[in-house]
């Protein structure tokens, strides 16, 4: 259903509001995020809205009750979650409309992937664009009614109060309406099979070349010409594009690319690694998130760009992120924590990061001062309101010919201040997001051993092992593997994801170490995957939805993450080669003819398939 269809139907319900707003149902529920193993839902525990947990029970009590569901969504370094917070969900006013007219449920995004997929993607349906923190109203029945990101707090409780209106006027026909757009999105998702022949992979392969070169950004690198994300997935495709045809346009770009992420405000010059995204389409002001996802990829990115561009010097910023990683994101288990906030302790936007010219005069000399000053282009006043954040705005080249010196001694004075704001920074204090999750720490797994094969080195390896033991020992009992326990209890179930991501991560450490019992259960990872989350409506992110949701997705898109469905996909293939086995060959073959309808209408969205398509006829040829 289009997003315009959608809001009509909607309209048609919005009429004749001139009616109260009856109370009714039982209102005790109290809030359960309290002592809850995810930061976020903690940041929640004091709010007066009576948050339940997304669990069978809510949607027993929203029939029991009659009342609509309100499931909010967010995520712990998630900026304008926090606003939300404070703004509504700490308000008295809004907790008596959700206490009293909806069972509110409180989710963590990074707890249950795919219950936020599924919303997010209802949300772009009908609204056309998405975000967090997500608010989905739901029906008493499980289907989802009317989505929103942020809202002013006046314009939220307007919503609110509108749709218990709405509710109350005629619940079954708003259900009637859910459910219609429902089926009609299960429609949407039917499934296309293309039969696979030689020379398909090529065709699909050339369009998201010309695709994507179509998104460039020839001035700053990157896609698009607003806000810039690191888009690993699409960067290592064209990697690949470059490796198989060495055309020097897809090389610039890569090199202007990688160039500009490196040495723009993405990246933490003082302490190493990236942040989430920048606002603007020249890398100059970053969301400051630091997400483990990101610089685990990006460290691997980097390796490999330096290896086929033939650029030495990205295996050093590929080195300072994984160092990064092992200073700020371990724990003492040797797994990987989610992420560091945007905020620092004092609630201040980047506060962690920034520095006044009055703090960077007292920490640093006179000389150290004057580098900085010109290399970070200060002149042009602060970036932000709390003080300036470390760039490359002039090369160390124009700082020494600007100064009249050699470019060597500004590179060591510049690692000097460096070093004395990394040593001041360690002072300060930031918000962590301490939950462990596999299929990222899977990520992380590939990365650190990316960095053992660079260089051998032996820190590398020795947490790449403690890891790989985190993830076998702890979130793996046997039988299921836990997307995140805390304190040995689990906080959410395995997904696709994390199956998948973990498994290629662990396959990565046994072509390191050879361990053969590493094999077997990379093995026995891919085939639950395969059980539990691949049918004949497709692929399933979760393999126990609360919603009454009866589709899957032909193909997984790329999106901060790789697709775990292209992931699962290549890793069976790497399998099935070494095997020789035909059967798991043939699961692939099978899985790759569905979809092709998707990856021709936007083969941007779907490299991590496609290139399984390439890798698919390569594997045949070598055969």
């Amino acid at each position: 259903m289009t997003k315009t269809g959608w809001l009509s139907l909607i309209a048609v319900f919005w009429a004749g509001l001139n009616i109260p707003v009856v109370v009714y149902g039982d209102t005790t529920l109290a809030n359960s995020m309290q002592g809850h193993g995810s930061p976020y839902l903690r940041l929640h525990e004091n709010d007066p809205v009576a948050w339940q947990q997304w669990n069978p029970r809510v949607m027993d009590l929203a029939k029991q009750q009659k009342k609509m569901l309100f499931v909010s969504i967010g995520y712990f370094s998630c900026h304008w979650c926090h606003v939300m917070q404070r703004e509504s969900f700490s308000n008295k006013g809004v907790a008596k409309l959700l206490n009293t007219h909806f069972i509110p449920v409180k989710v963590d995004r990074e707890l249950d992937p795919a219950l936020d997929a599924y919303l997010i993607e209802f949300v772009q349906r009908t609204r056309g664009s998405a975000g967090w923190p997500l608010n989905v109203i739901i029906s008493s029945d499980g289907y989802p009614i009317i989505g929103i990101t942020y809202l002013p707090r006046a314009q939220f409780s307007t919503l609110l109060q509108q749709m218990t209106l709405l509710w109350q006027k005629d619940a079954d026909a708003m259900k009637q309406l859910a459910r219609q757009a429902s089926q009609q999105l299960s429609k949407e998702k039917k499934l296309v099979t293309t039969e696979l022949k030689r020379g398909i992979e090529s065709r699909l392969a050339t369009q998201f070349l010309q695709e994507t070169m179509g998104f460039t950004d020839e001035m700053s690198g990157g896609f698009g010409d607003q806000s810039k994300f690191p888009m690993a997935p699409q960067l290592n495709a064209l990697l690949s594009h470059y490796q198989r045809g060495r055309q020097q346009s897809v090389k610039a770009f890569l090199e202007l690319t990688f160039d500009h992420m490196a040495t723009q405000s993405l990246r933490d010059h003082i302490g190493g690694g990236f942040f989430r995204y920048t606002i603007d389409p020249t890398w100059q002001t970053p969301h400051f998130e630091k997400m483990l996802y990101d610089n685990a990829q990006l460290a691997l990115l980097y390796m490999r760009a330096a290896k086929l561009l033939k650029r030495p010097d990205y295996n050093g910023i590929a080195r300072e992120t994984l160092n990064f990683m092992l200073r700020e994101l371990v724990t003492a288990e040797g797994a990987f924590i989610s992420s560091l906030s945007a905020v620092d302790s004092q609630d201040v936007e980047g506060g962690y990061y920034l520095w006044s010219e009055t703090s960077l005069r007292k920490l640093l000399n006179q000389q150290e001062f004057e580098v900085v000053h010109l290399l970070w282009g200060m002149e042009n006043s602060s970036q932000f309101e709390a003080g300036v954040l470390p760039r490359h705005v002039m090369s160390p080249d124009e700082v020494a010919e600007k100064l009249g010196v050699k470019t060597n001694k500004i590179l060591e004075v510049t690692a000097s201040a460096q070093w004395k704001l990394f040593e001041a920074r360690q002072q300060r204090s930031i918000p962590r997001d301490d939950k462990q999750l596999a299929g990222w720490n899977g990520l992380a797994l590939q990365a650190l051993v990316a960095g053992v094969k660079l260089e051998n080195n032996s820190k590398f390896k020795d947490a790449a092992q403690k890891l790989r033991d985190y993830l076998v020992e702890t979130l793996w009992d046997g039988k299921t593997l836990s997307r995140a326990k805390k304190e040995n209890r689990q906080l959410s179930s395995g997904t696709l994801g994390d199956y998948v991501f973990a498994a290629k991560g662990l396959w990565e450490w046994y072509l390191l170490s050879g361990n053969q019992q590493d094999l077997q259960l990379v093995k026995r990872w891919v085939e639950i995957a395969w059980q539990r989350y691949y049918d004949n409506t497709g692929w399933h992110l979760s393999d126990r939805p609360l919603l009454p949701q009866k589709f899957g997705e032909s193909v997984i898109k790329d999106a901060p993450l790789p697709s775990a469905s292209a992931t699962l996909l290549q890793l069976s293939l790497q399998l099935a080669v070494q095997d020789s086995d035909d059967v798991l060959r043939g699961k692939v073959s099978e899985a790759l003819s569905i979809g092709h309808n998707l990856l021709t209408q936007s083969p941007f969205t779907y490299p991590s398939q496609i290139e399984t398509l390439v890798s698919f006829f390569v594997s045949a040829t070598s055969d």
